[in-house]
């Protein structure tokens, strides 16, 4: 019961301090729905069996040093099995200016019922941030621009983030603040400044239905929120085939319309493929976004309740 209520407190203490913040800038990943660890701590260690994943997205194909992100992820229970760890590496870079974060997970469980469970988790770790001012050149001229007269080489910026995650065999609800701190600096004589980094708030939630043996049905949601920027929403619907193929569609709100797929291997070797269609402006000027997953599991502990990973 001590622990329960360490844990509780220390998630509403955290969540107070999260008020404010502008802009959105956190990577976004379209297969979200096989995997909330990049955005959620809690979900860490949830299943019985520990994972490596992979990731890379390149958005905007065809627009010269648009965002491409890079991602490996590991997940994985303790011999305690109420307790998850995890780890998240994520590589992202948009034009010359490029984020490197290093972040640990901690997850532990809760039983509320014998059929749900609450996840509470913190996320802690580092973001290395740089970008070469001075390789900037003005358009439509192509020369340097002269108020960027130094480089940002490198700056340490150390964060952490907390996460909840309640779950049934069925359905699932999170949400989570991954990065708590609002980074910001000023470099250079001509005051050149930046929010290296902003807290986002991550709201997801979906529901799996058996409509035939061979068929269930996965509808989901995420809604991502910045103060100062407009509230982002996902609604997907996935179908799996088989036990053993994932199809879906999903509409991001103002941006895109997107397709997913997932091919299970021997339910321990999973590869992802998503495209974003994109329907702002930009449209016209470039070729879509792609996202590519392949994951990994493997059951170390031999237990013998290991359950279907259907979120």
């Amino acid at each position: 019961m001590n622990n329960l209520r360490i844990y509780i407190y220390t998630f509403f203490i955290a969540l107070i301090t999260a008020l404010s913040a502008s802009g959105q800038q956190d990577p976004i990943f379209t297969q979200y729905m096989f995997n909330n660890q990049a955005v959620n701590p809690a979900y860490a260690g949830m299943w019985e069996k520990t994972g490596f994943i992979s990731l890379v997205r390149k958005q905007w194909l065809g627009i010269d040093k648009s965002p491409f992100t890079q991602m490996v992820s590991f997940h994985s229970p303790m011999r305690n099995e109420y307790v998850g760890v995890g780890l998240n590496v994520i590589n992202d870079r948009f034009a010359y200016e490029e984020r490197l974060s290093v972040f640990a997970d901690y997850a532990y469980e809760l039983l509320i019922t014998p059929e749900n469970r609450l996840r509470l988790g913190m996320k802690f770790g580092f973001m290395n941030y740089q970008n070469p001012l001075t390789r900037y050149k003005l358009y439509p001229d192509g020369i340097f621009d002269p108020a960027f007269q130094e480089d940002i080489d490198l700056k340490f910026l150390p964060n952490f983030g907390i996460g909840a995650f309640y779950y049934g065999e069925n359905f699932y609800v999170s949400f989570s603040i991954p990065k708590l701190v609002k980074n910001d600096f000023v470099e250079n004589r001509n005051n050149y400044s930046t929010l290296a980094e902003v807290r986002h708030a991550y709201l997801s939630g979906g529901y799996v239905f058996d409509l035939k043996p061979d068929l269930k049905f996965k509808p989901t949601m995420m809604a991502r929120a910045v103060i100062g920027a407009p509230v982002q929403i996902d609604f997907s619907a996935n179908f799996l085939l088989n036990e053993k193929l994932w199809l879906g569609a999903m509409v991001r709100t103002g941006d895109a319309l997107c397709f997913v797929a997932q091919w299970i291997f021997d339910n321990n070797i999973r590869i992802g493929y998503a495209m974003d269609i994109t329907f702002t402006e930009i449209y016209r000027q470039q070729n879509g976004t792609y996202e590519f997953t392949l994951s990994y599991s493997v059951d170390f502990y031999g237990r013998s309740y290991v359950r279907a990973k259907y979120f």
